[in-house]
């Protein structure tokens, strides 16, 4: 029988995870399939995983990343430290099924953006904090920067968005959207931060990938930021990914 990937999350109408991995399965000659299951909660997964007996890997989205741990039999080293997976590899022998989950979100992000950090780019101001924040804020500080998390609802030693002074935006010159905000098919909403205090100074990436070009890019770059998407993101973790589940 053919061997079964996918993603859950919900909704997932705007990912493109389903695509990249079944054109690749096409082009390498993979006797497998990738489908997306929107799971509304996660205590869905159990249930998921025992009627579809090929399924031998997941990836996971919003809103699970980080509500998916308990039902996990194990987590990997990196994705402990982080506090959210976004990849389960289902193990099935004879003694039943096992699931384990990694973080591939920690790579995708690192490798995409390595490339557009410039010597001034020290501090970063990462939007959100959900499981898609607390993978880049970790990389992030792994290459050295200074991270300050922003959100509607700050914790100890967070920033809300009223409180992005001046100063702040001066000095936190890298800045991400880790939030769904302006994600397919809410293409006119973004995240609400002083637009006018961008330079052409900052990196201003957004780990939304539909659209390829968000609000929040598009403002950033009318300021003269340098601007990315997460579709390198997407593709580097969706690679890590295929290499935990095959043991590569």
């Amino acid at each position: 029988m053919k061997k079964l990937y996918g993603l859950i999350g919900f909704p997932l109408g705007h990912s493109f995870s389903s695509q990249y991995h079944n054109d690749r399965f096409r082009r390498d000659n993979i006797d497998a399939r990738y489908d997306n299951y929107e799971l509304s909660d996660i205590s869905l997964l159990p249930s998921l995983v025992k009627q579809q007996p090929m399924l031998m890997g997941l990836n996971v989205t919003i809103p699970h990343k980080e509500n998916v741990l308990p039902y996990l039999d194990d987590v990997d080293s990196v994705a402990q430290r982080i506090g959210a997976v976004n990849v389960i590899k289902i193990i099935r022998n004879d003694s039943g099924v096992r699931m384990v989950g990694y973080n591939s979100d920690y790579v995708g992000f690192r490798n995409s953006i390595e490339s557009l950090l410039l010597p001034h780019h020290t501090h970063a101001l990462v939007l959100g904090s959900g499981g898609a924040s607390k993978a880049v804020s970790t990389a992030l500080r792994d290459m050295g920067l200074s991270v300050k998390i922003v959100s509607r609802t700050p914790r100890c030693g967070e920033l809300s968005y009223g409180e992005l002074t001046d100063e702040i935006m001066s000095q936190y010159t890298v800045i991400i959207n880790a939030t769904p905000v302006g994600m397919h098919p809410h293409v006119d909403a973004c995240v609400a931060i002083p637009y006018d205090k961008i330079t052409s100074r900052h990196l201003c990436y957004d780990v939304v990938y539909n659209p390829s070009m968000t609000l929040f890019m598009s403002k950033s770059a009318a300021q003269g930021a340098v601007v990315s998407n997460g579709l390198s993101m997407l593709h580097g973790q969706a690679d890590v990914a295929w290499k935990i589940w095959n043991n590569e």
